[in-house]
């Protein structure tokens, strides 16, 4: 018989289909897929090595050892000659400060500059009371320098626990033992005055025409200031406005001579009233005055 016209021919025995197969063709169709080709390039080796590398350091004993490669490794890099401080070289402070705050610094030297804290020795530089401001860095060939702004003293504060440099801000520079080591400085006194020192300043130059009379200021009551002169004289000047009022009874004095007379205190502290207190020789001959003036 012979075969219908149009049937399907079978393949000749032993020749392979060329049509792929079902899981080939999902695979082809798998690995167009961006995601998936970066998953199993990239992902898939970092997961065998993640799980190499922590069966490898699930060991106590390797993991010390690897810790003891790297810091040793580690310091052999950190104390190579080049990163050496062998020197502390202070800048802007007095030859006392400058020993002071090699000592303070207290770094065994020579010291690796990885070693060293810098912003913990900023800090313990600037704790001393003398300095305003330090910076510090490490130039090349291993010396490590230290910048200092030194506080300049203003005025000398009678404390309670002695005498005291402070500066414009009112900030302890250092102590001292005895007022004639800085004659050359006005002097403050009381609780709480290095708390105004910038009223203090102004005073102190509102008062120039009694400079050479000056002795100084104390400050009252943690609230105003005694101006303070030779022959135990003294301005009680008031807690609001103290510099008008001084440079108004300076103005009368240098008209009518008011402190060159047996005046023991001017007393500003009520407005507008000016309060004199004579010394008891300078009543006695008021009262001699007014008994010649009266006939008594």
């Amino acid at each position: 018989m012979r075969p219908l016209s149009g049937a399907p021919k079978s393949s000749p025995p032993g020749r392979r289909d060329p049509a792929p197969s079902r899981w080939a063709y999902r695979w082809s169709r798998l690995w167009l897929t961006p995601g998936f080709r970066t998953l199993v390039r990239v992902g898939l080796p970092i997961a065998v090595t993640a799980m190499i590398a922590g069966g490898w350091l699930a060991s106590e004993t390797r993991r010390a050892a690897l810790v003891s490669t790297y810091e040793s490794l580690r310091d052999q890099f950190q104390e190579r000659p080049e990163f050496m401080v062998n020197l502390v070289s202070i800048e802007g402070a007095s030859p006392v400060l400058a020993e002071a705050i090699r000592v303070g610094l207290a770094l065994p030297l020579p010291q690796s500059s990885f070693r060293i804290d810098l912003e913990g020795a900023r800090k313990r530089v600037e704790s001393f009371d003398a300095v305003r401001r330090a910076e510090l860095r490490i130039l090349p060939g291993g010396v490590l320098q230290v910048s200092v702004t030194e506080r300049v003293p203003a005025l000398v504060w009678r404390a309670p626990d002695g005498l005291w440099l402070i500066d414009e801000g009112g900030h302890r520079v250092a102590q001292i033992g005895a007022r004639s080591l800085r004659g050359d400085l006005p002097l403050i006194a009381g609780e709480g005055a290095d708390q105004a020192v910038a009223e203090a300043l102004e005073l102190i130059s509102a008062a120039k025409p009694l400079t050479d009379r000056l002795r100084g200021l104390v400050r009252m009551g943690e609230r105003r200031w005694d101006v303070v002169l030779d022959r135990d004289q003294r301005i009680l000047l008031p807690e609001a406005n103290p510099v008008r009022a001084l440079e108004r009874i300076l103005a009368q004095d240098q008209a009518t001579g008011l402190f060159s007379r047996d005046v023991l205190a001017a007393d500003l502290r009520f407005d507008r009233r000016l309060t004199i207190r004579i010394s008891p020789e300078g009543a006695e001959n008021l009262r001699k005055i007014r008994l010649a003036q009266t006939g008594g």
